[in-house]
């Protein structure tokens, strides 16, 4: 298994081969942040549903008019949190429909 700082270093690395590849060489990117997104929605639904968020995620910043790093950033953190918070009504969606929300 790949220690967190070689993992961080080859999402680094792949985020600026992309980056080149789409000419988005100003983009940051958050790899914690997506992986969260990622993660949570893949455990919450299916595995394909990390993927199908982060694209959302993308595509929903991008959608945004921005000037600059700052506000493209800033446009990445909102469409992460508004996916987020769809999550945890999910989640807790989830744990209600469960024996402990069913007062049984």
């Amino acid at each position: 298994m790949a220690a967190p700082d070689d993992e961080e270093r080859s999402l680094s690395e792949w985020s600026r081969t992309l980056a080149q590849a789409l000419q988005v060489l100003d983009l940051e990117v958050d790899h914690p942040r997506i992986v969260e997104v990622a993660e949570r929605s893949s455990r919450l639904l299916t595995p394909h549903a990390g993927a199908i968020s982060a694209f959302m995620i993308g595509y929903a910043a991008g959608t945004v008019t921005t000037d600059g790093r700052d506000e493209t950033s800033a446009a990445v953190e909102k469409a992460a949190k508004t996916v987020l918070t769809v999550i945890e009504k999910d989640e807790e969606t989830s744990e209600e429909e469960g024996w402990t929300g069913s007062a049984q």
